[in-house]
């Protein structure tokens, strides 16, 4: 064991206790200190005319955003691909109304739910939109 005699590791395990348990700091004791009624309400009302500043700051940043228009949900070429050949699965009932580039991932979207559930439902909101028309 690293040369350590039995008695030189008793008195390794010795000091390692003795710092353990005799800290060389002195043990400083909680002292409660009497806060007044009015140093509460004070802090209180601090806290609370901050929290009303902040909620006030963000209601204002959030109203001066405008929804920005460049997101992209134009199709890429395989997805609009794809649309095309959802759309000609139902080409005895429906028909594309609008040019398949004007197609939007949303559109996408719930011709694929309509392929996945044969929920008709989808397709009857893609005919409000105006993307496809019955024949």
């Amino acid at each position: 064991m690293l040369g350590l005699t039995e008695s030189g590791v008793n008195e390794l395990l010795k000091g390692i206790i003795e710092k353990l348990f005799k800290s060389s700091q002195p043990i400083s004791t909680p002292q409660n200190q009497s806060i007044s009624k009015a140093d509460v309400e004070a802090l209180v009302e601090a806290k609370l005319k901050e929290h009303a500043a902040t909620l006030e700051t963000t209601l204002t940043e959030k109203g001066n955003q405008v929804p920005t228009q460049d997101e992209d949900y134009t199709l890429s070429a395989k997805q609009m691909e794809y649309a095309l050949s959802l759309i000609e699965k139902v080409k005895e009932e429906f028909e594309l109304a609008i040019d398949p580039s004007k197609l939007t991932i949303k559109d996408l979207n719930r011709l694929i739910a309509y392929n996945r559930y044969k929920n008709k439902g989808t397709l009857i909101n893609l005919v409000k939109k105006g993307v496809l028309k019955k024949k």
